[in-house]
């Protein structure tokens, strides 16, 4: 999700729906400025002196954080192939990396397959925004490329059932001390209230225009909760992109920047939205049925799914991405980011509209 550089208030009602991912945009830092000061973070995060910074690269891709690509050797001799996730400039919530940083931990602890976090700079100065390093794990996130590369054809066969037992596995992590300061970890509310009351606030503030079908929209899923029995640890963004895979499928689950404890259905339905199957006529990420992804989400957490409750959430799902592309929009529209990707986001509100008036009654 893109970091918006609106007017102050704007940013505050920002924070509020994307959950602290906003960020004040300014120029990306060059890899020549970059380099030494990484360097030296490296040298005192790692105990070791004579740290060298090697083939470092912007990852094209993310509007709200900036991926590095790097290789760093130390003075024991120890090589390690490395990624940075840094915010692009001084962000508004000062511990957005550091949450991140310990979902992560906690995932990988639990068996969750992400990488390796290993050093958070939780202090802006240090590289011009928060940051955390972790290790650089090969493979191909480009769904694209998964859906129609012949080399790619047994991960599509695989990968739903693997997608969902990845998630049975994201959804018993325990959110213990560590993680007692994620989004909804104390709300009492049904968890669709708080997801429908954060961006209708964000749809109010930045719609530049009447939308008819996400007034219906909100109004139609308020009507319509479903039953919420269980709430965890849930990826807030389970989707094709942010999956890193190889030919044999899933390898890590990537951008855990939205986590937060909600009912677990919710990720079931986002994977389902249809902005994430690519042209695919297939609804589990343009690669697999609903039926085979949630039996193997079933099996492995021991959780029935109701799919009529599923159909709840990827229609919140298809109303949240309607709202997000307005949000994308509007940080061009205002000036502050010059992106024709956000522009063309913008114009893929009708798409969601009309998906979902497809789940709605």
């Amino acid at each position: 999700m893109a970091g918006f550089c609106h007017a102050r208030t704007r940013l505050a009602i920002a924070r509020l729906a994307f959950r602290g991912t906003a960020a004040v945009c300014t120029g990306s830092v060059s890899p020549d400025e970059l380099a030494p000061r990484l360097r030296d973070f490296l040298a005192v995060a790692s105990g070791q002196g004579g740290v060298v910074v090697e083939h470092l690269r912007r990852v094209p891709g993310g509007a709200s954080r900036e991926t590095w690509s790097f290789d760093a050797r130390f003075a024991d001799g120890s090589e390690r192939a490395l990624i940075l996730r840094r915010d692009p400039g001084p962000t508004n919530v000062g511990t957005d990396r550091a949450l991140e940083f310990r979902v992560l931990r906690a995932a990988r602890t639990a068996g969750v397959p992400v990488p390796e976090v290993l050093w958070l700079g939780d202090d802006p100065v240090v590289l011009d925004g928060c940051f955390f390093v972790m290790e650089r794990v090969e493979g191909e996130a480009l769904a694209r490329r998964l859906l129609r590369e012949p080399r790619y054809a047994e991960a599509r066969r695989v990968m739903p059932a693997q997608l969902g037992a990845v998630l049975a596995r994201i959804h018993a992590v325990p959110v213990t001390a560590p993680l007692d300061d994620l989004p909804g970890r104390h709300d009492r509310e049904h968890p669709a209230t708080a997801e429908l009351a954060r961006y209708e606030r964000l749809y109010r503030a930045l719609a530049p225009e009447p939308h008819p079908v996400i007034e219906y929209g909100f109004r139609w899923l308020a009507r319509r909760l479903p039953p919420s029995r269980r709430r965890v640890l849930v990826h807030g963004d389970y989707r094709i992109g942010n999956v890193m895979f190889g030919p044999e499928g899933v390898r890590v689950v990537l951008d855990w920047e939205q986590a937060h404890v909600g009912d677990p259905m919710e990720d079931l339905g986002w994977m389902c939205v249809r902005a994430w199957r690519f042209g695919s006529p297939l609804p589990v990420g343009g690669i697999g049925e609903r039926a085979d992804f949630f039996r193997a989400y079933e099996e492995a957490s021991g959780t029935p799914v109701d799919p009529d409750v599923v159909r709840f959430w990827e229609a919140l799902g298809n109303l949240k991405w309607a709202v997000i592309c307005i949000a994308q929009a509007r940080a061009y529209l205002d000036g502050g980011v010059r992106s024709v990707e956000l522009a063309s986001i913008g114009r893929r509100t009708a798409e969601a509209e009309h998906d979902l008036l497809e789940l709605v009654d």
